[in-house]
Order: structure tokens, then sequence, then C-alpha cells
């Protein structure tokens, strides 16, 4: 999109049809560009354009509203297929949840992004790989490979569709800090479509029952599971089409939370302290411990992806630095707890995927601080610390890929 905007820089006509091709991307790509743009008079005109924010609701093209309910409805379908055939709910959900909407977003992705035919199908014949492969992994209620396989298999699909959202030029590292922050913008999204949802669910069974219909069980298995299958969809529709939505919201999450997940993390590691508790010992303490980590992280990833569009204030930087260098020593304690358990009891599947991506946060953590560190001491800019996050999305990717395939032919299947 960056390439096309600027090639058209001065046809009006190209501009026009790339805005109505694509309204969401034109605008976060020209707002990127217009610095190195201003003076040029079209270019000055489309920046009070786009500026100009409406209170309406913008719908987007009837095709595309079509093609959204349509894989709303496919979604529904998918999720409701132990409904329909003979296939046993335990067996379906734990391998397939991935496969209810992360495709079906993929494909929309690769359609607004014209994605390369190429591409297209390596990311299709991927997904069409895993599908098969996971489902045909042999049934086992105790086979640690098999529940890492599944719970690993839904970041690879994230992965895929961080591909399609990307578009052509992989290497754009802005649309893959982008990418981060759409995944921000559609949790705000659906999260507000999902206590809608909550509200309307709550009043129609109400309603319902004052009149004698008692309409739980079949609100529940079809309204209820259609919702919530198509709602990161409708998400991802309307921040797509109507980025003004929570382009503010966002923004402001991220800087109320950072601060207070510093707070929380400092007096968690104290508390650890006081109470006696290690997770050297104790099993379900050091996973808990490990699945805080991922969730700091994660807050990390989506602070910086929101700081890196617009020039951040020293304070909301020392913020930043403070809570991942806190992480990094939190990370510090789950990988060497995981390194003494291998120690004393031996390699496990499990012990070994935790050891691989405990690792791999700890180098990307201390990327993250070494840059915000140079932010702090105006060595670098803080666009920086956003790239060194955009090169390691790979590297997960490709762990995943291991623990998927790999991991249940290592360990035999157990």
């Amino acid at each position: 999109m960056k390439n096309e905007i600027l090639s058209g820089i001065n046809d009006p006509g190209q501009l026009e049809r790339l805005y109505r091709s694509n309204k969401g991307p034109f605008k976060r790509e020209f707002s990127s560009l217009y610095p190195e743009l201003k003076g040029n008079t079209l270019a000055d005109f489309w920046n009070e354009r786009l500026r100009y924010e409406t209170e309406d609701i913008n719908w987007g093209s009837t095709r595309e509203l079509l093609l959204v309910v349509i894989a709303a409805l496919v979604a529904g379908l998918i999720a409701k297929i132990p409904a329909v055939f003979p296939v046993d709910e335990d067996f379906f959900y734990p391998r397939n949840i991935g496969f209810i909407f992360l495709p079906l977003l993929t494909a929309y992705f690769a359609w607004k992004n014209n994605l390369q035919p190429k591409l297209m199908a390596a990311v299709g014949a991927l997904m069409l790989f895993s599908l098969i492969y996971i489902n045909a992994l042999p049934v086992s209620t105790t086979s640690d490979t098999l529940i890492l396989a599944c719970i690993h298999l839904p970041l690879l699909l994230w992965v895929l569709l961080g591909t399609a959202f990307v578009g052509n030029n992989l290497s754009d590292y802005g649309r893959r800090l982008e990418y981060l922050r759409y995944n921000g913008d559609l949790i705000v999204m659906t999260t507000l479509i999902l206590i809608a949802g909550g509200i309307m669910t709550g009043l129609t069974i109400g309603l319902f029952s004052l009149i004698g219909f008692q309409i739980e069980q079949f609100y529940f298995e079809y309204v209820a599971v259609f919702g919530l299958a198509a709602s990161p969809i409708v998400g991802t529709y309307l921040t797509q089409t109507n980025p003004q939505l929570v382009s503010k919201v966002s923004p402001v999450i991220a800087s109320i939370f950072s601060p207070l997940v510093l707070i929380m993390l400092v007096i968690y590691l104290g508390a650890i302290i006081y109470s006696g508790k290690d997770p050297y010992n104790d099993r379900e303490f050091l996973i808990i411990f490990n699945l805080l980590l991922i969730g700091v992280m994660a807050i990390i990833f989506f602070s910086v992806a929101e700081s890196s569009k617009t020039r951040q204030s020293t304070t909301a930087t020392g913020v930043l630095f403070l809570l991942s260098a806190v992480t990094v020593i939190v990370n510090g304690i789950a990988l060497s707890a995981i390194v003494f358990r291998i120690a004393e009891w031996g390699i496990t599947p499990n012990r070994l995927a935790v050891l691989g991506g405990n690792l791999l946060m700890l180098l990307n953590l201390l990327f993250i601080t070494v840059h915000l560190l140079k932010s702090l001491t105006k060595k670098s800019d803080t666009a920086i610390v956003g790239r060194s996050i955009a090169h390691f999305l790979p590297v997960y990717s490709l762990w995943a890929v291991i623990v998927i395939f790999l991991f249940p032919l290592l360990f035999s299947f157990k």
C-alpha cells in the first residue's frame, strides 16, 4: 500500500481508487507517510480529509459485507460439526478450535490485500496439511505431545493469518507491527461485542421465560454458539472498515495497563518470597507462573506496538522499560525452574516445550529492554523497539512448527 500511495501521490484518481478499495490500511499507511510528503498540495488535502472523523459508521461495500456475513455463518457451522456429524466433542474442539475462525479471517485478508497466488497457495496448503495432520494424530487422553500440538496449533494459524494481513511484502516490519495493533484492537472490539451479546442473551431468555418459554438450551446450542464463532470475524470487519472506533481506546488501555501490570508484578514477586512458594518444586505453580509471563509479554507487545506509531513520552517509555526489565527477572525465574526440573527429573515433552518457549521469550525481552534503554538515553528511536518485536515473530512460528510436527515423532506420540 505504501508504494502504491507514493507512486500515485500526484494522481488524484489513483489515490481515490486506493482509498475506496481499502480504507483502513490506506488511512494508516498515509498517516505514516505524510511527514515526508508534507508540502505536496494533494498530500496536504488528503491529510485534512483523513483527519476529519465522521461519527457515521461505515459498513463497507455490499460485497464485503456479504462476504463477512457468509464467513460468520460458516464459522458457526464449523463450530456445530460435533452436533451434526458423529464426531466426539472431546476429540473435535481441542484439535480444531483454531480452525473455526482463523482460516476464514486469513481468507478475508488475503482477499483484501490481493495476496499473490503463490503465497495464497502456500498459506492454504499449510493450513490444510495442519488440519489433516492434527486430526490424524492418535486418540489419547494421556499424550503430552498431542496436548502440546493442540496448544501450539492456534499459534501457527495466527502466524499464517499474519502472513495474509501483512500482504505480499513479508519483510515490511511496519505491517507486522500493524498486525499486533490489529490484534489489540480486535480484542477490544470482540470484548465489546461479547458484552453486548451477553446482555442481549440475558434479556432474551428473561423475556421468553416471562411468557412461559424456556429457551435456554436452544439459545445456547445455536444462537450463542454462532455468536461466539462469528464475533472475531465481525470484530475484524468493524476494525477494518471503521478504524476510528477503537483507534483512541487501544492506546489508552495500553497506557493504563502498563504501569498497573508493572506494580502488580513487583508486588507479586515480593509476595512469592513472603509466601514461601517456589516454581522449582511446585509444578502447578510453575504453570501459573508461565501463564502470567505470557500475559505480561502480550501486554508489552501490545503497548510497544501502540507506542511505535506515535512519539512516546519519556515517562511512558520508562514504564515500558521497567516492565520489560521486571519481566526479564520473572522469565529468568521460570527458566531456572524448568532447567532445575529437567536436571532433577529428566526431559519430557512438556519441559522441553516450556524450556524452548521461555528461552525465546527471554531473548526477545532482552532485545526489547536494551532498545527501550537506548530510547530512554536518546541513542535510538522508539520505533526500533517495535522492529525488534517484528523481527522475532517468525522465530515463534518456527518453534510452534517444531512442537506441532516434530515433538510427536521425537517422543513417539507420548
